[in-house]
């Protein structure tokens, strides 16, 4: 291996940031994205073949897929829909096919690194914009030339906060810009029947493109881009992430349509927000929306990663997370609420993390 390699590892190693591979049983959940609790969820999906054979282009394509997507384009009120791998697949799709030479994407500083590896393959131009901030999103978009696109998140995957999503379709009116809108983490928890920030706003038909995953709140796998027919259609054609994969399997399109079907989802997603809702209270935060995403850091990274260990001891799955994945500034143990977790749980959480400090975007 080059010693180039060697001491990147080495330098990781050195500064307590070397990441590596763990796995947790017998513990309470407050470190994944099960929001709602259904990735343990049996469901009535039997007798499909394992395997899709091939890519959607030649052998992996079936009625069970376009029925799924037909499904998925009226379940989250868009044109049409066009099913991905996975959340990373489809941004990483979309980014480094859709915007072309000349063009520029303007992009929040903390959209997720699937985003940002899909404009590196492209051939646009490239600005971020500070974090949620307006003024520096149209002081880019005022030097942007070419078609502007403007990527955004519903719900941030790190520090838990929303994009101020209706300001930003009044700038993208302004300037003629498409918004891409990364639902990732908000389909499932925001809107009615977790349909999303756009839609429970009312405005997705100002949104070019949003990207709903299944792997999340909805217990599933795979991913989904909202659009017209005609991006869906561009997207089967240039998409190199949907074109040379091979399909999923069958049997997780009906997955996905069984639990968007469930009675019991919305009930789920009220329960979740009052979980975080009931978190916020132990902690003494005061935060808008409902997000299941809380950060909480402390300016000593031995002191995160005692607390961290603690956590564990105590059998409570919550992790650490570190720069690259976040700013140095923003180092933290990544909380997540679940429509599952009891008072208890969360009051018990509450006093072993009472020593750390909410980090604000």
């Amino acid at each position: 291996m080059d010693k180039k390699l060697i001491d990147r590892l080495t330098k990781r190693e050195n500064e307590g940031t070397l990441r590596s591979l763990s796995f947790y049983t017998g513990m309470v959940d407050f470190f994944s994205n099960d929001y709602l609790g259904y990735a343990s969820r049996a469901t009535s999906v039997c007798d499909l073949q394992f395997s899709s054979t091939g890519s959607r282009l030649i052998s992996g394509n079936s009625s069970i897929a376009e029925e799924c997507e037909r499904f998925l384009a009226n379940r989250f009120v868009s044109n049409a829909a066009l099913i991905f791998n996975s959340g990373y697949d489809a941004n990483l799709g979309f980014f480094s096919s859709v915007p072309q030479k000349g063009d520029t994407v303007v992009y929040d500083a903390y959209v997720h690194a699937s985003i940002r590896d899909g404009i590196r393959l492209s051939f646009a131009s490239a600005f971020s914009f500070k974090h949620n901030d307006l003024e520096d999103l149209r002081l880019k978009l005022s030097r942007a030339t070419g078609t502007l696109y403007i990527a955004v998140e519903g719900i941030y995957s790190m520090s838990g906060d929303q994009a101020p999503l209706l300001e930003i379709v009044r700038l993208a009116k302004e300037y003629g810009a498409y918004i891409y809108l990364d639902e990732a983490h908000s389909a499932g928890v925001l809107g009615e029947n977790g349909s999303g920030l756009a839609v429970e706003l009312g405005v997705e038909e100002m949104v070019f493109a949003r990207l709903v995953t299944f792997g999340k709140a909805f217990g599933a796998h795979g991913a989904c881009i909202l659009s017209s027919e005609n991006t869906r259609d561009y997207l089967i054609n240039f998409a190199h992430s949907f074109i040379y994969t091979t399909a999923l399997p069958p049997e997780q399109y009906m997955r996905i349509m069984e639990i968007l079907r469930d009675a019991d989802l919305e009930t789920r997603r009220m329960n979740l927000h009052k979980n975080c809702q009931l978190l916020n209270e132990k902690l003494g935060i005061e935060r808008d929306g409902n997000s299941p995403i809380l950060m909480l850091g402390t300016e000593n990274r031995k002191e995160l990663r005692l607390i961290s260990s603690l956590l564990n001891s105590a059998k409570f799955a919550a992790k650490p997370i570190f720069h690259p994945t976040v700013p140095v500034e923003c180092e933290g143990i990544r909380v997540s609420m679940h429509a599952f977790n009891t008072a208890d749980e969360i009051d018990s959480f509450a006093h072993q993390v009472s020593g750390l400090r909410p980090i604000q975007s």
